[in-house]
């Protein structure tokens, strides 16, 4: 693994467990509380986008004092804080209105996701994964508008089913980056050992 550019390899795997276990925990609610209520359902899914904006927010301003890419985790947490104060005081019980919000954040999200897997990184598994989960967003995105037609529940589903996609594809991409962390100074360690060696040889050399 020594061949891996450093600065191509995410450090922000903890943030994407933690979205991802998030994201499961919140995706779980939506589907299986029972929750048929509008106004119940949209604040649970506020809370969770204030959350995870909250996340990401921390993310950048961490970013930023390390000098490294933080404008990412600026644009999530953008997306994430303006759609719930959207769902919170333009949509609480209105369900035509909340069905655009939910469906343009999952379709918007989407988008993201598939530029952050072309632009943002360079490793084939990682690329996969963002793709995948942009793609599904994308998909999602029109599902959740086109939903309108049938019960309140029918497009929280959707969404609920979302989000633990979202969950698992994140932390998936965040145990993955954290491997190739690991390797990287693995690779590093060993050609930092194997450089002292040589330099080494070549001191007793001259010294003879």
């Amino acid at each position: 693994m020594a061949h891996i550019n450093r600065r191509f390899i995410d450090k922000h795997w903890f943030v994407f467990v933690l979205r991802g276990g998030l994201a499961l925990v919140f995706g779980f609610l939506v589907l299986f509380s029972g929750l048929n209520n509008l106004e119940s359902i949209i604040a649970v899914i506020s809370i969770f986008l204030l959350v995870m904006g909250i996340i990401d927010a921390a993310g950048a301003l961490y970013n930023s004092t390390k000098r490294r890419g933080w404008v990412n985790s600026v644009i999530d947490s953008l997306i994430d804080v303006v759609s719930a104060m959207f769902l919170l005081f333009f949509a609480k019980s209105d369900l035509v209105s909340s069905l655009i919000i939910i469906s343009c954040y999952t379709f918007v999200s989407g988008i993201i996701d598939i530029f952050h897997g072309f632009l943002s990184t360079v490793d084939p598994t990682d690329r996969f994964i963002r793709i995948l989960a942009g793609i599904i967003g994308t998909i999602m995105g029109f599902v959740i508008l086109n939903a309108g037609n049938f019960e309140i529940t029918t497009f929280i589903r959707f969404f609920g089913a979302y989000l633990v996609i979202v969950g698992v594809t994140s932390m998936i991409y965040g145990v993955h980056n954290h491997s190739q962390n690991i390797e990287d100074k693995i690779a590093r360690k060993e050609v930092r050992r194997k450089t002292t060696a040589i330099k080494a040889k070549k001191s007793i050399k001259k010294s003879k």
